[in-house]
């Protein structure tokens, strides 16, 4: 999370760039895509346009029998693996928990099991030792330094079924190869569990909540408690255990089931929670409060004696409350709005949210690590009244970017440690689908009239990283969390947005709704999403992704060169190329024209009268990225034509025919590629006043550039 230092830096950054950049020439718009002009001329029609798509439906839309609803595929139910029924006691003076309860786990695998493994994810603010603390990441958050560490300690972990025998492991249990770390325990069993077989064990634990760190821990009064129990690790259907210990940067991985959790606070104290308020009772000044959840893989809550409370109810019934702290009543009340919001938009987009309660965190000031977090039916924000005021969407952002999370993460189930950019990834493009739609070209801010679109800011970081590493590699592989937030976050969201740029925006929606709507309660990988791409924006959409994804590809257009003379000249007597002042380069000339629609808005032969000239521009693509792309070719006359370049080879010749000589080229001129890297090299001209109305754009994005430090 950045700093306050930091946030007014890029802020005076972002006005700088915002007063100077009116004063750029530029040679072509730079910033997020943006649909094509109004007035299109004869070549645009020649340009394949993407398969006709249908906008995203309501939620409160009634399915016809033409077109039947995409909900109509959605799992009605998680399969209950791992179910809770858990009892907490908070002590908010010594920042202790007793906790008990029991888990009933089934063997969903097609293999006997002998052993079990337990997370504890407390132990890892133990020590310095631990692989949590031991391992400090530059560049992200979670930098802070304890001054009160926490821990777990099991105290029974009896399984029914096996006469009730304790089997947690004797002495001080340690992750496996790792004798300074206790966040991964091996259980063995005297017997194996059959496949199919369900157990029920009885546990128990004392717990010391550490000052607030990453996710967890206490500020004050205020108590996030995230992770705080012992937590069965996932089995897969290999019979294989997904367990690992828990490093900075990974999140977390989990079957779902059914919790039932009884939390006992002192009897000032608000809480927050996971699933439904079902019961209460006040008795001997404490506070007793059951929560209810079905179809869920997790359970966190907050309580604090200082809460304030705002509630609202959506159109189909979602409870929506609000938890804040006195003077942030309007980023409450704008949190509120943003969930309302995000619930239909999200819901339409990747199905409809199933769960009846939607709880907002809005962590006191102090809290800040607690804030920018995701678990079911719950979600923390941050950021003060002084974001709105400026015009920047900080608090807009890490609603919308939490909220997202209920999809990519809390429906759809991945492995957040082995594939951490299936649910940052995914719900950071979620965010900005979510956010253009609510406030078009100002979705990150509105700074002096001038309005920054999130993708543009996005896209820095993006192309910062992107020869750094892969995208699909382990959370612990991320060499420092600069490259995290990069990789993880940032690039497949600028990917995916790519895609919609290239491909038509509603297909890749519906393409990631296919994904999340197949894979609710379920635990897919990177081969299901790639899957939903194929299926619905084709082959080379899809090779395009995994590409990206997997290969560190990349993508840089360039204009070589142009040139035109008279069409009744000689080819051999051309003159020398118009953008260089070289001579006409043979040597390109083993590329063949490679292009469609390309001198469409010129007079032709056949009937009409022939162009006056004619002529070429060299394109190159640099990189293993292959996106098609436009090319617009302006004649001296103003006309401009329009031509679709595959890219599938490196470098191409584009040919014009029109009334008069060809004067600029440009590449990509609706910024419908994001990830090209070099945005300066799309285009060449001969008068240095032909696209001189980008400056506003370059301003745009500069400004965009600079936001990139206000961000978490």
């Amino acid at each position: 999370m950045r700093t306050a230092l930091q946030a007014a830096v890029g802020l005076l950054l972002a006005l700088l760039a915002a007063r100077a950049g009116a004063s750029l020439v530029s040679t072509l718009a730079l910033g997020a895509p943006a649909p094509p002009p109004a007035t299109a001329d004869a070549a645009d029609a020649a340009r394949p346009a993407p398969a006709p798509a249908p906008a995203a439906p309501s939620p409160d839309a009634a399915p016809s029998a033409a077109a039947p609803s995409p909900d109509a595929v959605l799992a009605a139910r998680a399969d209950p693996i791992a179910s809770y029924t858990l009892r907490a006691t908070l002590d908010p003076a010594r920042h202790t928990m007793r906790g008990e309860g029991t888990l009933v786990w089934r063997n969903a695998s097609r293999a006997p099991q002998r052993e079990l493994f337990v997370h504890l994810y407390l132990n890892g603010f133990k020590s310095p030792r631990t692989t949590f603390l031991r391992t400090p990441v530059g560049g992200f958050r979670g930098s802070e330094i304890l001054y009160d560490y926490g821990n777990i300690q099991v105290t029974r972990f009896a399984v029914r079924e096996m006469g009730g025998a304790d089997v947690w492991p004797q002495g001080k249990p340690t992750t496996p190869g790792d004798p300074d770390d206790e966040t991964d325990i091996r259980v063995e069993l005297p017997q194996p569990v059959a496949p199919g077989e369900a157990i029920t064990i009885d546990l128990a634990w004392d717990a010391d909540l550490p000052s607030l760190a990453l996710r967890t821990g206490h500020h004050g009064s205020f108590h996030m408690v995230g992770q705080w129990f012992p937590k069965i690790a996932r089995l897969e259907p290999d019979g294989t255990w997904a367990h690992f210990p828990y490093h900075r940067l990974s999140e977390f991985y989990a079957d779902f089931g059914a919790y039932d959790v009884t939390v006992d606070v002192p009897e000032g104290f608000t809480v927050g929670a996971t699933g439904r308020l079902v019961d209460e009772q006040r008795r001997d000044g404490r506070a007793v409060r059951r929560y209810v959840q079905q179809d869920v893989h997790d359970f966190a809550f907050t309580a604090w004696d200082r809460f304030l409370e705002m509630r609202a109810t959506t159109d189909d019934g979602v409870a929506i409350r609000c938890l804040y702290p006195a003077g942030n009543e309007r980023e409450a009340a704008l949190e509120i709005e943003l969930v309302r919001f995000g619930l239909a938009h999200l819901g339409a987009a990747f199905g409809r949210y199933p769960y009846d309660t939607l709880t907002i965190v809005h962590p006191p000031q102090g809290a800040e690590e607690a804030g920018g977090m995701e678990y079911p039916t719950l979600i923390t924000t941050g950021g003060s009244w002084l974001w709105p005021a400026l015009g920047v969407r900080f608090v807009e952002s890490v609603t919308m970017h939490e909220l997202a999370h209920q999809w990519f993460y809390g429906l759809v189930a991945t492995n957040e440690h082995r594939h951490p950019f299936l649910d940052e990834g995914l719900t950071t493009y979620a965010e900005a689908d979510a956010l253009r739609a609510r406030y078009g070209a100002g979705s990150a801010a509105r700074l002096l009239g001038i309005e920054i679109d999130l993708l543009a800011q996005h896209r820095v970081g993006a192309i910062a990283a992107g020869h750094n590493g892969a995208v699909a590699q382990p959370a612990p592989a991320f060499v420092d969390g600069e490259d995290y937030a990069g990789l993880a976050y940032l690039r497949p969201a600028v990917l995916l947005a790519t895609l919609a740029g290239v491909y038509g925006e509603d297909v890749v929606r519906r393409a990631v709704g296919r994904y999340a709507r197949e894979n609710r309660f379920r635990h897919p990988g990177p081969e299901a999403l790639l899957d939903a791409v194929r299926r619905e924006a084709g082959d080379e959409a899809a090779e395009a992704l995994r590409a990206g994804l997997f290969d560190r590809a990349w993508v840089d257009y360039t204009v070589a060169s142009f040139q035109s003379w008279p069409a009744d000249a000689e080819a051999s007597a051309a003159p020398a190329d118009a953008a260089t002042g070289a001579p006409a380069d043979a040597a390109t000339g083993a590329a063949a024209d490679a292009a469609t629609g390309a001198a469409a808005a010129a007079p032709h032969e056949g009937g009409r009268e022939a162009p006056a000239y004619r002529g070429h521009a060299v394109v190159r693509r640099r990189g293993s990225l292959v996106l098609p792309v436009d090319v617009e070719l302006h004649g001296a006359d103003g006309r401009v034509q329009r031509a679709r370049w595959p890219a599938r080879e490196s470098v191409a010749r584009i040919p014009y025919a029109g009334a008069s000589p060809l004067v600029a080229v440009v590449i990509d001129p609706d910024h419908r590629v994001l990830l090209d890297e070099d945005l300066a090299n799309n285009a060449r001209r001969l008068d240095p006043d032909v696209l001189a109305p980008a400056v506003l754009s370059r301003a745009s994005f500069g400004v965009g550039l600079a936001l990139t430090l206000l961000g978490p």
